[in-house]
């Protein structure tokens, strides 16, 4: 079996886990990783003892953690953490590998994604780690709001809006709107085509420079969810068009795009065959990824169905 780094997914010959390339792009002066010293049941009970002391919110359990460059570790914090970790979750089979591959293909197409990678537990369970993107130091935050925020919506009703509001609260907050609803295009269609049909209101979020300019933040919390879910029902978090099931080509590239992101059908098709063009580069990074054979296969399926409604 080829090992394989945990953040580049390029192949290990002589060390373990980590290539120093890929621990360098974590931190220049990083040489090697130890494991995580929390098995998965102490990784709940951490979970649960820091639960109402960390600014991070979302149902999927989440730690909060600084990288000790002199320790070789990442150790956990209640404040000014620089990296969010998301432990394994036994409802939903391989996530943080589902998320760091999802990521790395976001990456491919060129959406905007912050670092992130997989790091091994002492008991060699996989989490997914990504750094925070409000942090311009450990003390110095950027103002950040997600969508649900702006729009006065609640954890419970993330979900009762639609892509058409979404490009309006660009409209209204962005300084650069026009650019910013060719980004909401652009990772619409991808959402669409590697199967996330949970980009609801809440991974949505707007953020303030140091100069005062208005702008999307990375991507994040992109995952294929048509993968873990038993039964997918939807193939969107939020409406489009009225629906979530059954989206079709003429929904994204003849309306979504030109009616509500300002993209013009010609910039859309380019887009959009881009995209598809990236199929087979898919598929080698799903190839190496930490996945298994059956979340692989499965994961191949969902993005060569929705290629094909969308050519």
């Amino acid at each position: 079996m080829i090992k394989r780094c945990l953040l580049t997914y390029e192949e290990l010959e002589d060390r373990e886990n980590y290539s120093l390339a890929g621990l360098k792009k974590l931190n220049v002066r990083l040489k090697n990783l130890k494991p995580f010293p929390y098995d998965r049941q102490e990784q709940t009970r951490e979970v649960q003892r820091h639960a109402g002391k960390i600014s991070i919110q979302g149902i999927q359990p989440k730690l909060s953690a600084t990288l000790s460059v002199k320790n070789e570790s990442f150790e956990l914090v209640d404040k000014d953490g620089e990296y969010i970790i998301k432990p394994q979750v036994n409802d939903y089979p391989e996530l943080p590998q589902n998320e760091d591959l999802t990521m790395h293909l976001a990456r491919v197409v060129g959406l905007n994604v912050p670092w992130h990678g997989l790091i091994r537990a002492k008991d060699d369970s996989l989490l997914y780690v990504i750094k925070r993107f409000d942090r311009l130091t450990k003390k110095h935050k950027l103002p950040q709001e997600d969508f649900a925020q702006l729009l006065g919506a609640t954890r419970s009703t993330k979900y009762q809006s639609n892509m058409e509001k979404v490009c309006e609260i660009v409209e209204e907050f962005c300084s650069f709107p026009a650019l910013e609803l060719e980004n909401i295009f652009k990772l619409t269609l991808f959402s669409f085509l590697i199967g996330n049909e949970d980009l609801h209101l809440k991974n949505f979020s707007v953020q303030t420079t140091p100069k005062g300019i208005v702008k999307l933040t990375p991507a994040y919390d992109l995952v294929n969810t048509t993968i873990t879910l038993v039964e997918p029902q939807e193939e969107l978090a939020l409406e489009l068009n009225g629906k979530k099931h059954g989206i079709t080509k003429k929904d994204l590239i003849d309306y979504f795009a030109p009616e509500h992101c300002y993209v013009q059908r010609e910039q859309a098709i380019k887009i959009l065959d881009s995209y598809l063009k990236q199929i087979s580069t898919f598929e080698t990074w799903i190839q190496k990824s930490l996945l298994s054979k059956k979340m692989k296969e499965k994961y191949m399926k969902v993005i060569l169905e929705r290629a094909a409604i969308l050519k």
